[in-house]
């Protein structure tokens, strides 16, 4: 496969850094040849600052091969259009190079669909920019029938395309809501896994339902929402012939910092899932920096509150629990100040998919819960 040589553009912060070239290098065929960092990429003209485009002009120019600049930031299309022109290479930002991680992920029907929909907002606010920057630059646009420019022709194309798609989501909307009610008629306990892409969601969905989801260190590996019955669950065996109780684990897709709103509410549907779950195991890779897991543990917060899912149903899983030292924990969990955000220590787990410390204590807590909550369901019906 060949190589396509690229140059990321981002903030000098380190998590920030960090996150930008897992980014670019969660494209399969990509190689990052130089990393120029600013403190500012919203500079009017290029985003990024113009002493340091003509710096990245110069190394283009001075280095062979170079093909793509990613700049870990949104860009208008003027911004890039001005940036193309001083640097001769195509120039991509933050939001494009995430959709075109999102493609080369997507699998599902549905996932497929939250895409286009992504690229669609994306692509419309871009349209009569591009247009006049073209026209600017006398190459015109162009006419369609009617004497209608091509670009509102295209412009009430994507608004057609928008509606089709958002149309099919609800479709699969309704279908998933179909298969909740059915899940609650006949008492099915759900278990949703969330988190920052890469915490070890799919890895631990794999190990409880004893399924062989594709796992990898790169981002977004997951990007449609995978529903099983817990492996070793007293009524997983039994539940279609009896309709007893069971509980079932979802993977859904996983979060990631500065992630525009548009793309959040494409991917709403999935996400919702979070929201109707009887229990959410909030994932945090504990190997990770403290810092870093911070801003993991906040963005992660941010994101349920904005599809206000109920924070009394959140238990916090620290996974790779043995690649670290275990007296530290105290440490992390002042840090992260989980009992300020999350109300009790009490809902905290520590785990390792790898060796499996904590599981048992994890399916355990599973079953405490569905216990409970039949309880409680029992005497509501009994009043």
């Amino acid at each position: 496969m060949k190589l396509t040589k690229v140059i990321l553009v981002t903030y000098p912060e380190d998590f920030i850094l960090n996150e930008g070239k897992q980014l670019v290098l969660s494209i399969p065929n990509y190689e990052i040849v130089k990393i120029f960092t600013q403190k500012y990429l919203n500079h009017a003209k290029y985003g990024i600052g113009s002493g340091k485009a003509e710096e990245i002009t110069q190394f283009v120019q001075q280095t062979t091969g170079i093909e793509e600049i990613i700049v870990d930031n949104h860009l208008t299309s003027k911004q890039i259009y001005n940036l193309e022109k001083l640097i001769g290479v195509t120039v991509k930002d933050r939001e494009r190079l995430i959709l075109d991680i999102f493609f080369t992920r997507a699998t599902t029907v549905e996932a497929k669909l939250q895409i286009q929909l992504a690229e669609i907002e994306y692509e419309m606010p871009r349209i009569r920019e591009k247009a006049k920057l073209l026209s600017n630059s006398k190459e015109r646009a162009g006419k369609g029938g009617m004497g209608e420019y091509i670009v509102d022709v295209h412009f009430r194309d994507l608004k057609r395309q928008m509606s089709f798609i958002r149309e099919k989501l609800n479709d699969a909307k309704l279908k998933r809501k179909i298969y909740q009610y059915q899940r609650q008629k006949i008492k099915m306990y759900i278990v949703s896994l969330v988190g920052y892409t890469s915490s070890g969601k799919t890895t631990l969905f794999n190990l409880l339902t004893d399924e062989s989801k594709e796992i990898s260190p790169n981002l977004f590996t997951t990007l449609s929402t995978t529903t099983r019955s817990l492996k070793d669950s007293p009524h997983s065996k039994n539940i279609t012939k009896k309709g007893g109780e069971g509980i079932l684990i979802v993977d859904t897709v996983g979060f990631i910092s500065r992630l525009p709103p548009y793309m959040i509410d494409a991917f709403k549907s999935t996400l919702e899932e979070s929201i109707v779950a009887d229990l959410i195991l909030l994932l945090l890779d504990s190997s990770e920096e403290i810092e870093d897991m911070r801003i993991k543990y906040l963005n992660c917060l941010q994101i349920l509150e904005e599809l206000n899912v109920d924070k009394s149903k959140l238990v916090i899983v620290f996974t790779k629990v043995d690649k670290i030292d275990k007296r530290i924990i105290s440490e992390i969990v002042r840090k992260l100040e989980i009992s300020k955000n999350n109300n009790s220590n009490n809902n905290i787990i520590w785990i390792s998919s790898k060796t499996g410390y904590g599981i048992h204590k994890l399916k355990t807590l599973f079953m405490k819960k569905q216990l409970l909550q039949t309880t409680h369901e029992n005497k509501n019906v009994n009043l």
